[in-house]
């Protein structure tokens, strides 16, 4: 949902819901265009390695001083009053999340053909943004996933023993999927794309990650590097994604130093131009 279409008056709802989606897949796979992409490119480089960095030398530690001790500390599997915290943990699922998305996205792609001027202008900027916090969600799981299957790292007590160094690589297993953590992944992922199009938003998403990702510590499910490990794709990932967005205008901007910020909307008259010859009758 990445513009109003600009193709002329269409005469239906059906001929108006396709352009949009048309056009919405059209924009995301185009030729980038941004002057400055390659500036936007560097700095995501720089941050993205000094993070690695910093973030694979805070796992290396958490993995011989506090995954096992933490594992001892926490409650054991099955405690009746867990319960509030497995539906806290939910949240944080990432098929429920991208389902979420998705909905939301539909929801959008129906409304915006019924919609006129100002109205079905915003309805499509909306539409970009959730299409950026979808992908940010989709990307950095799927990069999750290729990255347990081949760690093959074992859960806690998998073996019977609270053992971090438990490892079978390219086991493509549940009991062997715990790094990274998938529900951190998601959940970073989830709370950076959203601050990056709504800054306002910041502390509440990140709040929302880490009441997540402590859950899934006291749930037993992952050792903290894993945490720390999902935390790290989330956030690089949505990060690639708001760079492919910014290259090609779409959602965000791009500074002279690099920078990338969220795109600041259109004037409403320059919205109800554009809506008036796309939504035309």
């Amino acid at each position: 949902m990445s513009a109003l279409p600009t193709t002329g008056p269409a005469s239906g709802y059906l001929p108006r819901l396709s352009a949009i989606v048309w056009q919405s897949l059209a924009q995301l796979v185009r030729t980038p265009s941004h002057s400055r992409r390659a500036e936007a490119a560097r700095h995501w480089a720089r941050r993205s390695l000094a993070l690695a960095g910093i973030t694979a030398l805070v796992i290396v530690a958490l993995m011989y001083v506090l995954d096992a001790f933490e594992i001892g500390l926490m409650p054991a599997r099955g405690t009746a009053w867990l319960w509030p915290v497995r539906i806290v943990t939910d949240f944080g699922k990432s098929s429920y999340v991208l389902w979420a998305l998705f909905g939301i996205l539909v929801v959008v792609a129906l409304l915006a053909p019924r919609l006129r001027g100002l109205s079905g202008a915003v309805m499509i900027s909306l539409g970009t943004r959730i299409q950026y916090i979808f992908l940010s969600v989709a990307f950095s799981v799927l990069v999750g996933e290729l990255i347990k299957g081949i760690v093959g790292r074992g859960r806690p007590f998998v073996g019977g023993v609270a053992n971090p160094f438990n490892f079978s690589h390219f086991a493509w297993s549940e009991a062997y999927a715990s790094f990274p953590s998938g529900h951190a992944t998601t959940s970073f992922a989830l709370a950076f794309a959203v601050s990056a199009v709504w800054p306002r938003l910041r502390s509440v998403m990140f709040a929302y990650a880490i009441i997540i990702i402590a859950s899934r510590l006291v749930l037993l499910a992952h050792h903290p590097s894993d945490v720390v490990a999902g935390a790290l794709t989330g956030v690089i990932g949505a990060m690639a994604v708001r760079y492919w967005f910014a290259a090609r205008h779409l959602a965000f901007t791009i500074r002279s130093d690099g920078t990338i910020d969220p795109l600041a909307g259109p004037s409403p008259r320059h919205l109800k131009r554009v809506a008036r010859e796309a939504f035309a009758p």
